[in-house]
């Protein structure tokens, strides 16, 4: 599998007329990495969970550099945008967190550095093989990758056994507990769509096997209306029709709500929800579980959903104490305990060696008790390879979104949705002079 995946990637990666850019073209790509000779400050911008708490460690075991922090909103709720203004008036922190299908956007747009010659092949080399293709583009390595997010399935164990409902392994399965928990509970659902996150019925795209976004030689393929895409979207649009999930923002205060009065039992999300979900419902210790998430055929296969990487902006003067910062970050014991030992991060590393790590600082006492970490690791590596993302993750992420929050019975469905972010990525990749076919 990590060799097609590589081989994929590669070629699409390597699509330099394709992406139309890589215009930020700072840094060579020679592994002779320069470490800083400080004292130096960097500032950092990010959002992810234990964010603070990470800075605070490295801040406290460091004195040739300094790490000044700015809680910023999740990117696809405000985050990219403050980071885009900022590049483009010149005041742009010197690290950014920046997510997987965001990656091409930014350096397609010229905001970022090139940091091969200080994140190098060597360190690159024991990292999971696919957050490091989804940071190598052109040929050139443009973040350090801290993550990978496999899709899971969490679950209130104690409200399926009182229903007598099997935890679904299928995708046909789960839509007969839906329809279980529905007959249980009028009230209830089995899980919820996120009209406001494209990026979970991407993820469940993605593990169908669909292929949005393929470079080949100086042209854009796009294609949406894939048989996977196409049955993905035809079996929620059925959930939404026979009204067996809710439809709420995603962790909004109504789906909180609906979590805490036993109306929600079910959350489709990925590895760093474990976290996520125990911040929300911290009450609920013992009641939840972690399955993996349910597949066509039966047979383990994950997209991702998410993941985060940290990436250097064009303007910074101070690269080399930025990329030591990502790296200590993602890369040491201390910076992946520190994360997740403040609670609130259940983060699945991209370095293998320190999932470990991660295990032990994880409190999983709100699961039972249950090994999570184990369960993350098989979904990791069956994270389906066949997926890139284009250089318009905004704008098409905006449409899809635009589109979903007009979802109504015998209105726009879910298919209009995809049509749309296929539509708007089309006329952006050709506003932005690209050849493109779909």
């Amino acid at each position: 599998m990590t060799r097609t995946w590589s081989r994929t990637s590669r070629v699409i990666a390597g699509t330099a007329t394709a992406l139309a850019v890589l215009t930020a073209c700072g840094g060579g790509g020679d592994d002779t990495a320069s470490k800083p000779s400080g004292p130096v400050t960097i500032t950092f911008w990010g959002w992810a969970k234990g964010s603070k708490d990470v800075v605070d460690a490295f801040n406290a075991s460091h004195e040739d550099i300094q790490v000044k922090f700015e809680e910023i909103p999740s990117g696809n709720a405000g985050g990219y945008a403050k980071i885009s203004n900022a590049v483009k008036a010149g005041n742009a922190p010197d690290l950014v967190s920046i997510e997987y299908a965001a990656l091409p956007e930014f350096v397609s747009s010229g905001a970022l550095q090139d940091i091969g010659d200080q994140f190098t092949e060597a360190d690159r080399a024991k990292l999971l093989p696919q957050s490091v293709e989804l940071t190598t583009l052109g040929g050139k390595s443009w973040a350090v990758p801290f993550d990978a997010a496999p899709q899971a399935f969490f679950y209130r164990k104690d409200l399926f056994a009182k229903y007598k409902i099997q935890v679904p392994a299928t995708w046909d399965a789960f839509k007969k507990a839906a329809e279980q928990v529905k007959k249980a509970d009028a009230k209830a659902r089995i899980a919820t769509f996120f009209p406001d996150d494209p990026a979970t019925f991407e993820a469940q795209v993605w593990q169908a096997g669909a292929q949005w976004f393929k470079a080949e030689n100086d042209t854009w393929k796009i294609d949406t209306t894939d048989p996977a895409t196409t049955k993905v979207t035809a079996y929620w649009q059925g959930l939404l029709d026979a009204d067996l999930v809710h439809k709420d923002a995603s962790f909004s205060p109504e789906w909180v709500g609906s979590l805490k009065n036993d109306t929600t039992i079910g959350y489709l999300g990925a590895s760093w929800g474990a976290g996520v979900l125990k911040g929300n419902v911290p009450e609920m210790g013992g009641k939840w579980a972690v399955a993996p998430i349910p597949t066509w055929d039966g047979k383990p296969a994950s997209g991702m959903l998410g993941g985060t990487s940290f990436a250097v902006t064009k303007d910074s003067g101070q690269k080399a104490a930025a990329v030591t910062f990502a790296e200590w970050m993602s890369t040491t014991e201390e910076g992946v305990k520190s994360r997740i030992a403040s609670g609130t991060s259940s983060a699945f590393p991209a370095d293998a060696d320190l999932r470990p790590v991660a295990k032990k600082a994880f409190d999983a006492s709100f699961y039972g008790g249950q090994d999570i970490y184990t369960l993350f690791e098989a979904a990791g590596a069956s994270i389906n390879p066949n997926w890139s993302w284009g250089p318009t993750s905004g704008t098409t992420n905006t449409a899809i979104k635009d589109a979903f929050g007009k979802l109504a019975q015998g209105g726009p469905s879910i298919a209009d949705a995809v049509k749309a972010g296929h539509d708007a990525t089309v006329t952006e990749l050709t506003k932005r002079g690209l050849k493109v076919e779909g």
